[in-house]
């Protein structure tokens, strides 16, 4: 595995693999790698020649509140396990790589109406500095294909929704979500969790799984089920951000010609934001598979 730190050099090795008739896939991470990162690295190795990932603490998506200085890294663990998984090429850019002229007057991409709301409404500048920076690196490696997980669905929505509106020709991979054996979407803030916390965590997953059940057994008054979940959060020790029941595609409310509905969740148990979804076809055929499965 070759480690670049370096705009220039990265450039020159993957033109190289580019020439040679090689696809490249690849997968950004701002590091501190477990299981579901793994899985990305394994999905991405499934479908390209050379692996490409890309280790950067993105300041652009912190708030001035948020863990940007306590943002675990550990990047000699994490050059190891991407070894084992037989990543080719590591990208670990300095913050002056990437913004070699500072932030302040930085362009910003930004995705209207599916950046706005959900996370983006609680966390505001969260996904233009996400977005500003994936463009970034996309434009850097220029790969064939870019993997994303699931967990993060708004996230995956937005890069899809840039890629398609910028033309930029990459394909888009989501990856189902990786779950502890409790339901836990891992995360590497998981990590923050106290062990009481920890204990509760599941809860947030086994929420989302009622509701689907519920609406996969008839029930559609969405509101009521959205306040009894939040209720159900709280009573558990969580302070819920949202829990909503919206269009999988657009991210805006359930309506009649909704296909997919995806039910996400963000909620702070102390210090730590937790978020997930899960999803639900509406087309009878294709229920079976979502419920044996979710996400």
């Amino acid at each position: 595995m070759r480690t670049y730190s370096h705009n220039a050099p990265l450039k020159a090795a993957l033109g190289k693999f580019r020439r040679s008739g090689k696809r490249i896939a690849f997968v950004p991470t701002m590091g501190n790698l477990h299981e579901g990162h793994l899985d990305l690295v394994r999905k991405a190795r499934d479908l390209c020649d050379i692996v490409v990932v890309s280790i950067f603490v993105n300041p652009l998506q912190f708030g001035p509140d948020e863990d940007l200085d306590a943002y675990p890294r550990t990047m000699a663990a994490d050059k190891e396990k991407l070894f084992k998984e037989g990543v080719q090429v590591l990208y670990a850019p300095e913050v002056g790589e990437i913004y070699p002229e500072g932030m302040a007057g930085q362009s910003i991409v930004h995705v209207p109406q599916l950046g706005d709301e959900l996370c983006g409404s609680d966390r505001p500048g969260h996904f233009d500095g996400v977005t500003t920076v994936v463009s970034k690196l996309f434009n850097i490696v220029q790969p064939d294909v870019a993997v994303f997980g699931e967990k993060d669905f708004q996230q995956l929505s937005i890069v899809r929704k840039m890629v398609a509106d910028l033309c930029m020709p990459i394909e888009i991979v989501g990856v189902r979500t990786s779950r502890d054996e409790d339901g836990l979407a891992r995360s590497s803030r998981n990590g923050y969790l106290s062990l009481e916390h920890r204990r509760i965590a599941p809860v947030l997953h086994r929420t989302l799984t009622d509701c689907r059940d519920a609406i996969a057994c008839g029930f559609d008054n969405f509101l009521q089920l959205e306040s009894h979940a939040r209720m159900h959060l709280i009573e558990a020790g969580f302070e819920p951000d949202y829990f909503e029941i919206r269009d999988a595609r657009t991210l805006q409310a359930v309506n009649d010609a909704t296909e997919e509905i995806a039910i996400l969740a963000a909620a702070r148990l102390g210090a730590t934001r937790l978020i997930d979804n899960i999803r639900l076809s509406l087309n009878p055929i294709s229920d079976w598979g979502m419920l044996a499965g979710g996400n």
